[in-house]
């Protein structure tokens, strides 16, 4: 014993668990702060709309924000917050700022929240591992939890989005959960169940892919019927469902559409299912239990299933959306353009899965065959059920993750979750492997486990050193998407602010912007200007109206365009100028602006691809660039195509060759015979100099205009 506070002894162990702790919060919040060398900004484009809504609780009180239809979104018709909005992130926000703000900006405190509640998810991932699996396999996880790189990917300094607090809720209730159930003391289970269920809650009101944990408990406890039967679990598992469907019932979002849809029955069949086998266990002679809870759980599949089918046709349950269809059955066909051309909803490759999980896929196959082999002593201290949580777990995370990308983050926690029960055994089984005999069998002994520790660590930073400039440190590097547009260059400019600050201060109070949909919650937080459409998706129509108005002749956009109320309209291009002599600068673009996604412009609209893209799905049309508003705007234009390797040049199109652009404004702002006038273009545009060049370009909707049309 080192020292004692009150009746609670400290040892040298417990200092070892509080400082391997410290350095995992440590670590994640070094990693996850990489950013700010770029610049101290919010990141991607969710979190300034979650900025400005929680700007506005903090102005005007939870009841106001209640009752808040944000009129700066889908102009006209503007959106209901609470109903459409991840509401327990902003109050959450707010919470914590008005008790930790100590003056610092809102702006600054919550560029900083999503590190700080990653970082401290780390230690919430100890707690519910040493649950399953012990305290060595609790720090192991806490410690990979901290270095893995797609939950670090999804809680970067700036990104003030659902996921790092939607977890750092859906774990703290599943460790609750699970402690609970190794309790004795009713009053502290009750209490436990009830705050799992509570927290539960929380984070699917400021992530709905927190269902994900759904999921996995109403599968664990189909498991659990067969595992424990007694009598405390069938009065406290209730007290934990109950709790978190009456939580959620108090948020409109998901609310009761989730209370009585599938989400809902997702667990209170399961519950129900737990409860009956208790009292068939009661009821019936002690051989015939596990055969009459299987025959129930038949029943319940059967009848579920017919349920699903008659529903498709009548439409008696609240089904989810396609993406969480998606998640569950990711060979669900998904035909929708608009989901498809959000990177994060890419479907991921076994390239990208081996990259993310690494040298973790091994242990993880490790943890599972030796969980799965307890019988062999390996893993004899782990109880029964806590095993079956982990596998189901496991094998859940993997198969969701397989729909999506932004889903790889359950991946990454069912990998660590058995990679830290593999890792803790082995510990075990070298620390543990006493070696009689002399000195040498001794020195033979700690070289081995010298070895052994030394190993494991190499592996463990390889992800983190190779390759050079693709590593997990190098990918968690990159700039706030505000100071590079999202490109595909490691770049910080000022090119979008710059925009947003003088469309505030240089067009009307009133005014409206048309841009895509992209673009939405930068323009209305930072400019202050209502627009047509933005990243709430809420309209897909909408969106897909503005992308047809992109491809329409200049005459039938600005007709378009005055029916919508626009009277701006923004683009963006990225593009590089060359580093070659020539009487005018020359570029190529597809850098990642609204020029790299002319492909999913065509598919939203339903326009067809040859019409405005050749076969390689990336290079436009001479339509493209003479005949649509979109062409027009982009202030460049094809000089010709060039094959760099051979400097072959030509004036058309070839396949393989790049095309080479020369600045061409095609609305001037002192020509007011136009539909439309630029009226700024942003610094990067007259960038001196090879380079990436960003540039955002705003255009003045000519309301005097009158199309040819008319005359006609």
């Amino acid at each position: 014993m080192l020292f004692a506070v009150g009746s609670y002894k400290f040892r040298v162990r417990h200092l070892l668990v509080i400082g391997i702790l410290c350095a995992s919060f440590s670590i994640s919040f070094l990693l996850r702060s990489q950013p700010a060398e770029y610049g101290f900004e919010l990141h991607e484009f969710d979190p300034f709309f979650n900025y400005r809504a929680t700007t506005f609780l903090l102005e005007n009180g939870l009841q106001e924000y209640l009752d808040w239809h944000d009129h700066l979104s889908w102009y006209p018709d503007g959106r209901d917050v609470s109903a459409t909005s991840q509401v327990m992130l902003h109050v959450t926000a707010a919470a914590a700022y008005t008790i930790f703000g100590f003056g610092v900006s809102l702006y600054d405190f919550v560029i900083v929240l999503p590190v700080v509640f990653g970082s401290l998810t780390a230690i919430v991932m100890f707690a519910l591992v040493r649950t399953i699996a012990g305290s060595t396999a609790g720090l192991f996880a806490s410690l990979l939890f901290s270095m893995s790189l797609p939950i670090i990917l999804r809680g970067t300094l700036g990104w003030f989005k659902s996921e790092p607090l939607g977890l750092f809720y859906g774990l703290i209730a599943a460790y609750l959960f699970l402690s609970s159930m190794g309790a004795s003391d009713r009053r502290a289970v009750a209490a436990r169940m009830a705050g799992g269920g509570i927290m539960l809650g929380f984070g699917i009101a400021s992530w709905g892919g927190i269902q994900f944990f759904v999921l996995i408990l109403g599968v664990f406890l189909l498991a659990l019927a067969f595992l424990r039967r007694d009598a405390g679990l069938v009065w406290s598992v209730p007290v934990f469902v109950s709790s978190f469907l009456f939580t959620v019932m108090f948020f409109e979002r998901p609310g009761l559409d989730f209370v009585f849809g599938l989400g809902g029955i997702a667990l209170v069949v399961p519950t129900a299912f737990f409860v009956i086998c208790c009292i068939i266990q009661r009821k019936s002679q002690p051989e015939n239990v596990t055969r009459n809870c299987l025959v129930l759980l038949l029943g319940v599949v059967l009848l579920g299933s017919l349920l699903l089918v008659v529903n498709w046709e009548a439409d008696l349950i609240n089904m989810p959306s396609s993406r969480y269809i998606s998640a569950i059955n990711p060979f669900h066909a998904g035909n929708n353009p608009l989901t498809e051309s959000v990177s994060e909803h890419t479907t991921t490759s076994i390239l990208e899965s081996f990259f993310f999980h690494s040298i973790l896929m091994v242990f993880a196959a490790l943890g599972a065959w030796i969980i799965l082999g307890k019988r062999t002593g390996r893993a004899g201290y782990l109880r029964t059920e806590m095993i079956a949580f982990a596998l189901i777990l496991g094998m859940a995370g993997v198969y969701v993750s397989s729909a999506f990308i932004r889903l790889e983050v359950f991946a990454s926690i069912s990998v660590i979750v058995l990679s830290s029960i593999g890792l803790s055994v082995l510990v075990r089984e070298i620390t543990n492997n006493h070696t009689l005999g002399g000195s040498r069998h001794i020195l033979r002994n700690r070289g081995i486990k010298s070895a052994f520790f030394t190993g494991i660590i190499l592996l463990l930073l390889i992800p983190f050193l190779m390759p050079a400039s693709a590593n997990w440190i190098a990918l968690t590097s990159a700039p706030s998407t505000i100071l590079n547009g999202g490109t595909f260059y490691s770049v910080g400019t000022n090119d979008w602010l710059e925009s947003l600050d003088w469309i505030k201060n240089n067009t009307p109070e009133d005014s409206v912007i048309a841009a895509w949909w992209d673009y939405g919650y930068w323009i209305s937080t930072v400019s202050e200007r209502a627009t047509l459409a933005d990243n709430s998706t809420i309209d897909s129509d909408k969106i897909k109206v503005l992308a047809k108005m992109f491809l329409s002749t200049p005459d039938e956009a600005w007709r378009m365009l005055q029916d919508m109320g626009a009277d701006y309209v923004v683009v963006f291009v990225a593009g590089q100028r060359l580093d070659i002599e020539s009487d005018v600068p020359l570029y190529v673009l597809d850098g990642g602006g609204d020029e790299s996604k002319k492909l999913w412009f065509v598919r939203i609209a339903e326009e067809p691809l040859p019409k405005y893209l050749y076969p390689d799905g990336e290079t436009a049309t001479d339509y493209f660039w003479n005949e649509t508003l979109m062409g027009k705007l982009f202030p460049f234009s094809a000089l010709g195509y060039v094959h760099f390797d051979s400097n072959l040049q030509v004036r058309g199109y070839l396949p393989g060759l790049t095309p080479v652009y020369v600045q061409d404004v095609k609305y001037p702002a002192d020509d007011t015979s136009k539909p439309f006038r630029l009226v700024h273009a942003s610094p990067g545009y007259f960038r001196d100099g090879p380079g990436p060049v960003l540039g955002v370009f705003v255009y003045e909707v000519n309301s005097d205009y009158l199309p040819d049309s008319v005359f006609s």
